[in-house]
């Protein structure tokens, strides 16, 4: 994402005392949902996790990646709203309407009403991750799992899936945001009908983190900058988190499906990265999310939905030791596996906390798992092309190195200069892996793709 910073100076004041109302603002303890997710060998057990969380804190929802009945069964009689997830794999199967009911009898069924399941998100991140089979299959088995619940009695129990932002052919400005074409008439607009005629959010996971560059740190930690400007509204954007959200907003609006309740699936900010990026700290950790949680319950909205409430959880519950990938993957946790606060953002109960001033993590030393972006073998070099041009005028990077007299222009081809630009916009972008999409046009690779001099970030 493009961000470019513009100065009209009596914002700065307003920012100022916006800010200073914020802080104001936050000791009150705060209700918001969190990811809870479980690749970690030191975890607590799932009846531990849900009575902590019902005794200790004020999270009153939780989203889990699977379908675990063990965690599932935990939280019965806790109160605490419960969020399931069907295998991506699962889905082709369950657009079959008999299979959908079979399977709404055996793993939603048992559990209702004792737990309170809230939403059945069929995948995760399914335009991003899954292959045509998945895609196609998507919105029928929405359709399908939906009915069966209605069947079954169990209508409360919403259906969603959620996404990454990589479904946006463009971000910025935001009124200007729209889906990308090969998703956007076959899929998302049925599944928008979908979500409007069931009542149920479309579900996304924006992540300011990953839009973070060294010049946009004030814009993505909530701190005070002086705004971007989108130019077709006049409305001025004090922070990344706004901006994504409206250019969700318009893009939905763009199909016609304006109305549509957004929810926030997974948002959060590591408290530790790789070496090298100061930007991972507990206290940037905590600012980030405590703002995420004041926007979600204020109702504030942003500058195209105000007044709006956005459901949002917090990702992560628990720093997870076995998540593979960078060292911010295994930090995004509020608490440690010994459910001690990495850090508090207005969830912990006063009567067992006190202050619940922030706390620094002591995590174990981690050796960083590097990878590459480059391009999949199948890509043709138009695409690459489009890729280079894209990366080189809106994405923020040196491109230098892949010019003549670079230390990558040789060998002089469009593959090997896709593999150079897409890789230095992955890895400046925090490497996640829809960060190499591309189109669908990249992978990540754990093979060193530098050669000669040309030697690739990593």
């Amino acid at each position: 994402m493009k961000i470019s910073l513009r100065e009209p100076c009596q914002k700065n004041l307003l920012l100022l005392i916006s800010t200073l109302l914020i802080v104001h603002h936050f000791p009150i303890a705060t209700s918001v949902g969190v990811n809870y997710g479980t690749l970690g060998n030191n975890l607590p057990s799932p009846p531990q996790v849900a009575q902590f969380l019902k005794n200790r804190t004020t999270i009153d929802r939780v989203k889990i990646f699977d379908m675990n009945p063990d965690i599932i069964r935990a939280f019965a009689g806790t109160g605490i709203l419960v969020s399931v997830t069907v295998p991506n794999g699962d889905i082709p199967a369950l657009a079959n309407p008999r299979a959908a009911r079979r399977w709404v009898a055996a793993n939603v069924a048992p559990f209702y009403p004792q737990t309170k399941l809230q939403y059945v998100l069929v995948g995760s991140e399914v335009l991003h991750w899954g292959d045509q089979n998945m895609v196609s299959n998507l919105v029928p088995a929405m359709r399908s799992i939906h009915a069966a619940l209605v069947r079954s009695g169990l209508a409360a129990i919403k259906v969603t899936t959620a996404h990454s932002l990589g479904l946006l052919e463009s971000s910025d400005p935001p009124s200007a945001a729209r889906f990308r074409r090969a998703w956007a008439t076959d899929v998302l607009a049925p599944m928008l009908l979908f979500h409007r005629q069931t009542k149920s959010p479309f579900m996304v996971n924006p992540y300011p983190f990953f839009s973070w560059s060294p010049n946009n740190t004030q814009f993505v930690l909530f701190r005070p900058n002086p705004g971007v400007r989108d130019r077709f509204t006049g409305k001025t954007y004090t922070n990344v988190y706004d901006l994504l959200l409206d250019a969700v907003h318009s893009s939905m609006e763009k199909l016609g499906f304006g109305d549509v309740q957004i929810a926030l699936g997974e948002i959060g900010w590591p408290s530790q990265c790789d070496p090298g990026l100061s930007i991972c700290t507990v206290e940037n950790a905590r600012w980030h999310n405590l703002n995420v949680a004041n926007k979600s319950a204020s109702g504030a909205g942003t500058p195209l939905m105000p007044g709006r409430k956005f459901e949002t959880y917090i990702f992560a519950l628990f720093n997870e030791n076995l998540k593979p990938g960078s060292i911010a993957e295994r930090n995004f946790g509020l608490f440690r596996p010994d459910l001690s606060p990495v850090y508090d953002i207005g969830i912990m109960r006063e009567a067992q906390f006190g202050s619940g001033a922030a706390t620094t993590p002591t995590p174990a030393p981690e050796a960083a798992v590097k990878q590459w972006c480059v391009p999949k073998a199948e890509a043709s070099d138009a695409e690459l092309q489009a890729n280079i041009n894209w990366v080189c005028s809106n994405g923020g990077i040196d491109c230098r190195a892949i010019q003549a007299g670079g230390e990558c222009f040789d060998p002089n081809t469009v593959r090997s200069h896709a593999a150079f630009v897409m890789n230095a916009y992955y890895q400046a972008k925090g490497r996640q892996d829809f960060n190499c999409d591309f189109s669908n046009t990249g992978a990540v690779t754990a093979s060193d793709p530098s050669h000669g001099a040309c030697r690739y970030l990593a």
